[in-house]
């Protein structure tokens, strides 16, 4: 049984007391209590929790994400850069999309649409997981009428499309030539601020990823054992706290120890980051050169790859590499292990020596 109460304020408050339950809520306008009310009672009756106001106002896919991204701030745990790029495109691309109409249809639509713009079938399986986290979550937490099913039909249907899948494993590995050119390259230029060809030789000395090196402190350098420390290294739990010490040594061809010491001569402000630049302008940059010099297909992340598989070329154990790289999971490291034959010359080498 509802009833209806007109405050001081002008608003109304509804209560409603039905088969031993009680709830109530407040509104600006008593149609909108009166209805809120009737959808309460049916709720009790189908031995549901009715929904708060607010969130038995939500329509839309968009006020969803906006749901999620709320709650997941509420507890400390904001959406990363990724996550938020992600969260970002579906809310512009589905986010007026009433959760009633985010059907199977409509989904296989999405997925073609974003094939179409270049896609591939892994960024696309991320983005079809997050639609579900996001129905998933409004479920969940708030008790919501909404489905997955049709995400997971979705799905199906994008796999046997060939839309969805497992991303291709790169093996791109930059040659010494390409190495060499890019930093002379980049030596050359007197306007670039970054020393991008510096940066270049110490991402494969020491297989770092592009944000860890522009983050990278002096005051985490340990000189006495030669040694760096990583805060917040990436990891697919959680990076908070996942820090990690890593040698600087010669083992990649180049020696790592003596590029911070390079940068040390050149250090020229109160900036604690070895290497006190933009991330995304290095990255950048490093497009630009490939370009210049019609390097082609070569991302800076496989500088990464570079440094990891001359670790293993170099003779180390995989073990002794993970010690360098942060993976946590050994078998990640099966994928940076394209070694060079040649290199086989030099590992029998130094056994028989």
């Amino acid at each position: 049984m509802a009833s209806f109460t007109k405050l001081h304020s002008g608003s109304w408050r509804v209560q409603v007391r039905r088969k031993g339950r009680y709830v109530s809520e407040t509104f600006l306008r008593r149609d909108d209590a009166r209805r809120w009310a009737l959808e309460a009672e049916r709720q009790i009756d189908r031995g549901e929790t009715p929904n708060q106001s607010r969130i038995a106002r939500l329509k839309t896919f968009g006020d969803l994400i906006d749901l999620h991204i709320d709650d997941m701030c509420d507890v400390g745990k904001p959406p990363r850069r990724s996550k938020a790029a992600t969260l970002d495109m579906l809310k512009r691309q589905l986010g007026k999309c009433n959760m009633a109409a985010l059907d199977r249809e409509r989904l296989i639509r999405f997925g073609r649409d974003r094939a179409t713009k270049g896609a591939g079938p892994a960024t696309l399986g991320i983005d079809i997981g997050t639609i579900k986290l996001i129905l998933s979550h409004a479920a969940a937490v708030h008790g919501l009428p909404v489905t997955i099913e049709a995400v997971d039909l979705a799905r199906i249907a994008l796999k046997q499309l060939g839309l969805v899948g497992k991303g291709q494993e790169r093996d791109r590995r930059p040659t010494q030539d390409d190495l060499d050119r890019l930093i002379s390259h980049f030596d050359a230029n007197p306007r670039q601020i970054a020393p991008i060809g510096r940066i270049i030789r110490f991402a494969v000395a020491t297989a770092m990823r592009q944000e860890e090196i522009c983050t990278v402190r002096w005051s985490d350098l340990e000189c006495r054992t030669r040694m760096l420390l990583i805060r917040d290294r990436k990891d697919p739990r959680n990076k908070q706290g996942n820090n990690q010490r890593i040698p600087l040594f010669a083992a990649c061809g180049y020696d790592a120890w003596a590029i911070v010491e390079e940068q040390r001569a050149c250090r020229s402000n109160n900036d604690d980051r070895i290497f006190p630049y933009n991330g995304r302008s290095v990255g950048t940059a490093f497009r630009r050169g490939c370009a210049d010099l019609s390097i082609h297909d070569l991302h800076f992340h496989d500088l990464r790859h570079e440094g990891t598989s001359r670790l293993f070329e170099a003779g180390f154990t995989i073990e002794q590499v993970a010690l360098v790289t942060g993976h946590k999971d050994w078998k990640m490291l099966k994928r940076y292990t394209h070694l060079k034959p040649e290199a086989l010359h030099a590992l029998l080498a130094a056994r028989a020596a």
